[in-house]
């Protein structure tokens, strides 16, 4: 029972009080009326909602397009699914098995578009629609199912319309020019003319095999054994389709309905069973939260989330070594190991400040999941000396410096409590501040080296003739 429009009212009805004649939307006065020991629970929206959760998360395991269809339903896309159970009389009977098993009661339908799919659930006797007989099926359910408002109802009904093929069968300007512009479009979809996709709670991967098991598995041997054979089948799609993945998700669906999702990322596309095992090895190794099967998972599905185009490699026994490959190989072991965000490397930005042109991202990031990147400038030729060091201060340190001019390299300056003479010295290199971000002094930065050998980044902040005076400042070291 919920509140509504100041009376408490039926919010929902099981099968048993429906064949009484409680239906929603009648006053529990009446209803109560009607059949005193009615047993009336108040209306858990909470509750509803996190089973419809652990309902999005477990049948799943049928398709991966799965949406909500509210106030308490689920849709889902079987299209090339069907054949995984032996049919779809025999997806219907796994779904509704699924279903009694969370203690619901349950109303199922197979159409061609998922409008007439709902319209034959909730006003007909659901069960699968023969192929191309979706226009006659649907014709047969009541104005109802078109579910519009109460005054058009009545509207349609005092026309003498009770059925949808008797609306069908009228003029679609008039059907337009009385229940508006989009109402037949509503009918062609709910007759099966015209699809219209769900819209999943999670996008379908471009690529996914599923097995399903007869017998639950509970040892993590048995899992990686079932993962071994998905990943045979996934390359050869993958193959199929001259692409590469970068990100798997492995699914793994419990008996008791409980569904985890394990990710594994890679540095470049790939599509070899092999390698990608020995990364799923590692990766089902290193969980924060170990795999717990209970009685046991029934179900694997392992779905390629992200793709990239992947063409054939020439081999041969003279091609020289990539090392570039080890490297990525290296960097997709340790992140397996501990996690995409324990191995990173740095990526540009687009600013001219040295402290704000670097960050830290994943190593596995491809350029294109990375925003304000730009590429790496030019490096220095080999006789060259780097323009900025490799070590940078956060913050910069200051230093007492001597100009033999306002606008000249210092000759020496005191860092940490030790003189430094300078032999040479190069720059200015003057950076302005980012004003549209905040207001900073002008730099001057100048490349030295002392008399030892030692080479330093020093940076005037401010010029000369300036209130407050200029301050020097180290900035990095180069090796």
């Amino acid at each position: 029972m919920d509140k509504d429009r100041g009376a408490l009212r039926v919010a929902a009805a099981d099968s048993r009080a429906l064949a009484l004649g409680i239906r929603p939307g009648i006053t529990l006065a009446d209803a109560r009326a009607s059949l005193p020991e009615l047993d009336v629970r108040p209306l858990d929206v909470e509750g509803d909602a996190a089973l419809l959760k652990t309902l999005l998360a477990d049948f799943g395991r049928f398709s991966p397009m799965i949406a909500l269809d509210p106030p308490w339903g689920l849709m889902l896309d079987v299209t090339g699914c069907a054949h995984l159970f032996g049919g779809e009389a025999r997806l219907v009977a796994a779904v509704r098995k699924r279903a009694t098993a969370f203690g619901l009661g349950v109303r199922t339908s197979i159409a061609r578009t998922p409008q007439t799919a709902r319209a034959l659930c909730r006003f007909g006797s659901g069960g699968v629609t023969p192929e191309g007989r979706d226009a006659e099926v649907a014709g047969r359910l009541p104005v109802a199912a078109l579910e519009l408002t109460a005054a058009d109802h009545q509207a349609l009904r005092r026309a003498g319309l009770v059925t949808v093929a008797e609306v069908a069968a009228r003029r679609r300007d008039a059907l337009a020019a009385r229940f508006g512009a989009d109402f037949p479009d509503r009918l062609d979809r709910l007759l099966g003319r015209v699809d219209a996709r769900i819209s999943p709670v999670r996008p379908a991967p471009p690529v996914r095999v599923d097995r399903v098991l007869f017998e639950p598995v509970t040892e993590i041997e048995q899992v990686e054994a079932v993962l071994a054979d998905l990943l045979t089948d996934l390359e050869k799609s993958l193959e199929t389709r001259g692409l590469g993945a970068r990100r798997l998700v492995l699914t793994l669906h419990r008996i008791d309905g409980d569904a985890r999702r394990v990710t594994l990322r890679t540095a470049r596309p790939g599509r070899k069973a092999g390698p990608f095992q020995k990364l799923w090895r590692e990766r089902l190794a290193s969980l924060s939260r170990p795999l717990e099967p209970g009685f046991g998972f029934d179900h694997l599905s392992l779905g390629a989330e992200a793709t990239s185009p992947l063409a054939p490699e020439q081999t041969g026994l003279d091609r020289p070594a990539d090392h570039a490959s080890d490297l990525r190989d290296l960097i997709d072991r340790l992140s397996a190991r501990l996690g995409p965000g324990a191995v990173v490397r740095i990526r540009p930005l687009q600013s001219h400040l040295p402290e704000r042109a670097c960050r830290l991202a994943p190593a596995q990031a491809a350029k294109a999941e990375l925003e304000q990147e730009d590429d790496w400038p030019e490096p220095p030729g080999v006789d060259e000396p780097p323009a900025r060091p490799l070590h940078l201060f956060d913050p910069p340190q200051p230093i007492e410096a001597v100009a033999l001019a306002p606008d000249s390299p210092p000759a020496r300056f005191r860092w940490r409590r030790v003189d430094h003479r300078v032999a040479r010295a190069e720059g200015p290199e003057r950076i302005e501040a980012e004003w549209w971000i905040r207001r900073e002094r002008v730099r001057d930065y100048y490349r030295v080296e002392d008399d030892q050998g030692r080479r330093f980044w020093l940076f005037r902040a401010g010029s000369y003739g300036e209130e407050p005076a200029p301050r020097w400042y180290v900035h990095g070291l180069f090796a």
